[in-house]
């Protein structure tokens, strides 16, 4: 076999070891810095889109939940508000019939006051001022003064009534 010093072949071995490195190890260029970037970027860009997508995933869910929970509520309350209306239109029917009977009401009190005023009215005006005369004339002839006629005054472009006129002449005196 061969035999070598340990200096030779510590050279030797050393040699061959560079040499091999420097095989393996070959110069990178421009073109494959700049890709190994953008798939450094594009995995940082999928990562963020990931997290985004989960956050997401979570407000659907919470929205899905909430949603849920206000259809649970929603239906008994809206059940309560159309039965409020059902009874506020039966209350307003009720309503409504009352208003019905009173008007027809009024309207028979109204032919009532009619036929009594055209059947009584007249005689009772007439009986009214019968007795306005009857007390008229015995009251002149108790005080045995006959009766004057009425005379009117005129008072600066006014008619005053005699009976007026007597009260002004009295505080005169």
């Amino acid at each position: 076999m061969f035999s070598m010093s340990r200096d030779a072949a510590w050279a030797f071995g050393h040699g061959t070891v560079q040499a091999r490195i420097r095989e393996r190890v070959r110069t990178v260029s421009g073109g494959e810095v700049a890709g190994i970037l953008v798939a450094v970027f594009w995995a940082i860009l999928v990562s963020f889109l990931a997290v985004a997508l989960a956050r997401l995933a979570q407000t659907l869910k919470a929205t899905t939940k909430l949603v849920a929970e206000v259809t649970e509520q929603a239906v008994p309350l809206l059940a309560d508000a159309s039965q409020a209306v059902r009874s506020a239109q039966t209350q307003i029917d009720r309503v409504d019939a009352i208003a019905s009977d009173v008007q027809e009401v009024t309207s028979n009190a109204s032919a009532l006051s009619t036929t009594v005023a055209s059947t009584f009215g007249g005689p009772l005006v007439k009986v009214a001022a019968f007795g306005y005369g009857v007390r008229r004339a015995l009251g002149a002839r108790k005080e045995d003064v006959p009766a004057r006629a009425s005379r009117r005054t005129v008072i600066v472009g006014r008619t005053v009534p005699a009976a007026r006129r007597g009260k002004r002449n009295n505080r005169e005196k």
